[in-house]
């Protein structure tokens, strides 16, 4: 994402404009030539959409914000709207979001909307400098395009580290030909917090872009490992004991190893974990009726934080992973990345249930709670027993048949290796780190109406979401769709896609810190 001591290419851009740089001021006899995210070719598929001809309108602002946390935390942090999450934004599949962002960040900060997992028209998709100036301070910009797709996505900056503020939202759309029976939905979301606690977003990145030869090796003095902690409990963020590549220092989060994502699952030391904007101690509550059946929308909004999920109680039948339909899996857990979103199914028993989200390899979670009966508040420590029950991880899923790709040899096979470390924090693809004053350097070239395989390999110590705009592409021959897949380490995975929607379009790794270190590319149709 962008960075902010990195967009002085911005400068001369102005508040507006779509479709910018193709090859922007330099020598453009070595640069391929690219189709613009607002060419004649974009627009000629937007019109293709399935469209209802319905506008829904809308504002949102980023601007400061006092955010109440519950259980007498309150953060003064960045939000859309004043509330964290974001009011969510709910349509049907074919309508049209005419949504205006309202710059309100103090400073020169800018900002934009990146509507994360829609199939949009380019210059909509929210990436300075890429497929749009960036939103100045005190200034407007509107993204209108249509959503054909229903699922569960949501929205959030696609500048620096701002998603690990409080700017991000719920986006549903529904489908009209709903083909699953429920009674009722709960859209659940996931975040990870500190911003207004112990520091901000940027201070984290300005500390971890060190590497670890810049880590400070002083402990907090608390003489309390971090698993002895309550999970609602601020702690001091150099509190793990020294593990893996280094130690803990203000920020940074040692000994993280999950059996899920191996040695380094994370690195940033959180001092709490939301579930829709609450901490365990004072959680939000879902009431509902005994016996009824209920879709939860799990959305991960964090920066850093891989979530283990499970109800108390409860097994939950997975249906789709990010927006498209899967056939059917009982599980007792589910594993959601950072940008990762599942729906599930679940009949609920009688009686308060906690829903926990537990930070894989943290050793903390966040809880939320269902009613349905009497009852008290379950220990925000809690660890149901399902947490380590059966997980059915993305790649053992199968994805619908309706939605399965057409069985087809690729018309072109791109290698991402994926590499860095922690010790230079030089996270990278294919080698190269993504600069925001030359975006269109070395990019992934694609051409219209071609099967792409897309072969990822980690060649790190770490996992990492590897997310892709305006497409989903299927894992394997038979695999889910889906546009944000974990790659884990030392580990190969491939997944086809079909370039099916022209313009300008970011892959990266959807660790906040990991791609505003660089790990991204552009995957960009020639013209």
């Amino acid at each position: 994402m962008n960075s902010i001591n990195r967009r002085t290419v911005l400068a001369g851009l102005g508040a507006a404009g779509t479709g910018l740089l193709s090859a922007c001021g330099k020598d453009v006899s070595n640069t391929p030539s690219l189709l613009s995210p607002s060419g004649s070719q974009v627009a000629r598929v937007e019109k293709k959409r399935s469209g209802t001809g319905r506008v829904h309108s809308l504002n949102v602002t980023a601007a400061p914000a006092t955010l109440d946390l519950g259980g007498g935390v309150r953060v003064n942090s960045w939000a859309f709207g004043g509330q964290v999450p974001g009011k969510e934004i709910r349509i049907s599949a074919g309508d049209t979001i005419a949504a205006e962002l309202s710059n309100q960040l103090p400073g020169a900060t800018t900002t934009s909307i990146h509507w994360h997992g829609i199939s949009l028209r380019g210059d909509m998709d929210g990436v300075p400098p890429v497929t749009q100036a960036p939103v100045r301070a005190g200034s407007n910009f509107t993204y209108r395009f249509v959503a054909d797709k229903p699922g569960t996505y949501f929205f959030h900056p696609h500048v620096g580290v701002q998603v690990d503020r409080a700017m991000y939202a719920p986006l549903i759309i529904e489908d009209p030909r709903e083909p699953l029976s429920y009674d009722d939905e709960w859209v659940v979301v996931l975040d990870d917090w500190l911003d207004g606690v112990t520091g901000t977003p940027d201070d984290v990145f300005a500390e971890l872009s060190h590497g670890m030869s810049g880590m400070n090796m002083k402990g907090d003095g608390s003489g309390r490992p971090a698993s002895s902690r309550h999970p609602s409990m601020p702690t001091s963020p150099s509190a793990s004991a020294p593990s893996g590549e280094g130690a803990p220092t203000r920020f940074r989060l040692g000994g993280t190893a999950g059996p899920l994502l191996g040695r380094d699952a994370g690195d940033v030391n959180y001092p709490y974990h939301l579930i829709n904007g609450r901490v365990p101690t004072d959680p939000a509550v879902y009431s509902g009726k005994h016996g009824s059946r209920v879709r939860l929308r799990i959305i991960n909004a964090g920066a850093d934080t891989a979530y283990r999920v499970a109800l108390g109680g409860h097994r939950l039948t997975i249906t789709h992973t990010d927006g498209f339909p899967v056939e059917h899996e009982e599980v007792d857990t589910l594993l959601v990345a950072m940008g990762e979103r599942y729906d599930v199914l679940v009949t609920l028993d009688d009686g308060v249930f906690p829903l926990v989200a537990l930070a894989e390899g943290k050793d903390v979670s966040g809880m939320a709670m269902v009613r349905t009966g009497s009852g008290s508040l379950p220990d925000p420590a809690v660890r149901p027993g399902e947490l380590d029950g059966r997980t059915v991880t993305a790649g053992q899923l199968r994805a619908s048949d309706g939605v399965r790709l057409e069985a087809k040899e690729p018309d072109q096979v791109l290698r991402v290796k994926l590499t860095g470390s922690m010790g230079a924090y030089d996270w990278a693809l294919n080698g190269h780190r993504f600069d925001m004053n030359d975006p269109t350097s070395d990019p992934l070239l694609v051409q219209e109406g071609r099967r792409v395989r897309l072969d990822f390999v980690n060649a790190t110590n770490m996992w990492h979401p590897m997310h892709l705009h305006g497409h989903t592409y299927q894992l394997g021959d038979t695999g889910p769709r889906k546009d944000t897949a974990i790659v884990l380490p030392r580990s190969k995975m491939s997944v086809a896609f079909d370039a099916d929607n022209p313009g300008q379009w970011m892959l990266h790794c959807h660790n906040a810190y990991h791609s505003e270190a660089g790990m991204m590319a552009l995957v960009a149709y020639g013209a």
